[in-house]
């Protein structure tokens, strides 16, 4: 398996982290738990940082149960949202503090969700960066909706006539509000996550649990 023979042969204990928004929130919680590298690192300027045994790789949140996965990080932070979309073969170990994001359903304001879903039914048009999450949740309820895929600026999509609803992150619902966007549903509350490679759970279970005691102590009561 991936990442086996590094953990087993004692190369640098690496750890991927979310660069953006989820760092702002992270940071303090490492910084408490005395994790090496992150008083210096600047996710920003460099990719990764080196100190002593341990390796950090700052990469986009969706990206980090790649490097995870793939076993050149034996553990990452990311949130709920990328797990519940793309976590398949990871080992989630802790819900972190922090950020408070919520995966929601949203459809222009004004219009009546429930007519706007019983007059469209599998003819409704969905614009997400989460397809996977967004077809489990209507097959759930019988639907199979037109899911359209974007990697950004998903609250575009209605107002452009691409779609007629979208399911995405929401922080404050600002930037949907200046979409003319409303929330009809909350599909998933989202909170960082600390996930492991299998092999590196089983091969450097001590490192792993050593970190997840820290963070644990670090979070505020």
């Amino acid at each position: 398996m991936a990442g086996e023979c590094e953990a087993a042969g004692g190369a640098r204990f690496t750890l991927a982290l979310p660069r953006g928004r989820p760092w702002q929130f992270l940071r303090p919680v490492l910084l408490r738990a005395d994790v090496p590298g992150v008083a210096d690192a600047d996710p920003e300027a460099r990719l990764w940082s080196l100190d002593g045994s341990t390796r950090l790789i700052f990469t986009r949140p969706a990206d980090v149960v790649t490097y995870v996965r793939e076993g050149v990080a034996d553990a990452g932070v990311t949130g709920k949202d990328v797990l519940l979309e793309d976590g398949a073969g990871l080992v989630e170990l802790l819900e972190l503090p922090g950020g408070r994001w919520r995966m929601s359903l949203a459809a222009p304001v004004g219009a009546s969700w429930p007519e706007l879903l019983a007059r469209r039914g599998d003819a409704l048009r969905v614009a997400t960066s989460y397809p996977l999450l967004t077809a489990r949740h209507f097959a759930a309820r019988g639907l199979r909706p037109h899911v359209v895929r974007l990697r950004g600026a998903v609250e575009l999509a209605p107002a452009v006539g691409l779609a007629d609803c979208v399911v995405d992150m929401v922080e404050t619902g600002r930037t949907l509000a200046a979409h003319g966007l409303c929330e009809v549903e909350v599909l998933e509350r989202v909170t960082l996550r600390l996930v492991a490679n299998p092999a590196s759970h089983r091969w450097r279970r001590a490192e792993l649990d050593d970190l997840v005691l820290r963070l644990v102590a670090a979070v505020p009561a």
